[in-house]
C-alpha cells in the first residue's frame, strides 16, 4: 500500500490516506480531499512536497475534467523540497508513525487502515506537535547552493 501523509503544524493535525497504489490519480484524489473535506474554507493551501513525478498539477488534469482540476488548483500553492535534500516535517511525522504504529508487520490492509486511523486519532486528540529545529541559518549552511547569497541586512 501507499501512504499519503498530510500535516498542519499550526493546528496541530495530521491525516494519513492509505491507497492501494501511488498513482497520479491517487495523488489527485488526496488533493481534492484536502481542499474539499479538510480545508473547505481555506483560500490558499500551501502544499510542501518532494519531487516525485506524480506530485504535480498535471495529476489533477489526469484525474479530473479541466474545470474540476482548475477549481482545486486555484486553492493550492505548491512548494517543493530540494531534490537532493528531501527534508521536511512530514518526514518527521512519518518517522513517528513508523515508530509508534508501523514497527511490526501488518499484512492485512483492513487492519493496517484501522491501526493507522487509531494512531492518527490519538496524535490529533493529544495535539501532538513536531519540534522543528532546522532554522533558515542551518538550511543555508547545510545546503548553501540551494540558497542565494544574501547580505546580513536582508
Amino acid at each position: 500500500v501507499n501512504l499519503f501523509v498530510c500535516i498542519d503544524v499550526h493546528r496541530p493535525w495530521r491525516k494519513v490516506k492509505v491507497t492501494e497504489r501511488r498513482t497520479a490519480q491517487d495523488y489527485a484524489q488526496c488533493l481534492r480531499e484536502l481542499t474539499d473535506v479538510h480545508y473547505p474554507e481555506a483560500e490558499c493551501i500551501r502544499v510542501v512536497q518532494d519531487n516525485l513525478s506524480t506530485h504535480s498539477a498535471g495529476a489533477l488534469y489526469e484525474a479530473f475534467a479541466p474545470a474540476e482540476a482548475r477549481r482545486i488548483l486555484r486553492r493550492l500553492e505548491f512548494h517543493y523540497t530540494p531534490k537532493h535534500a528531501s527534508w521536511n516535517m512530514v518526514e518527521i511525522e512519518i518517522g513517528v508513525l513508523r515508530g509508534q504504529c508501523l514497527d511490526r508487520r501488518i499484512d492485512d490492509p483492513k487492519r493496517l487502515r484501522r491501526e493507522i486511523t487509531a494512531w492518527e486519532r490519538r496524535r490529533n486528540a493529544a495535539r501532538s506537535r513536531i519540534k522543528w529545529m532546522f532554522t533558515t541559518d542551518k538550511a543555508r549552511a547545510k545546503m548553501g547552493r540551494a540558497y542565494p547569497a544574501t547580505s546580513k541586512e536582508s
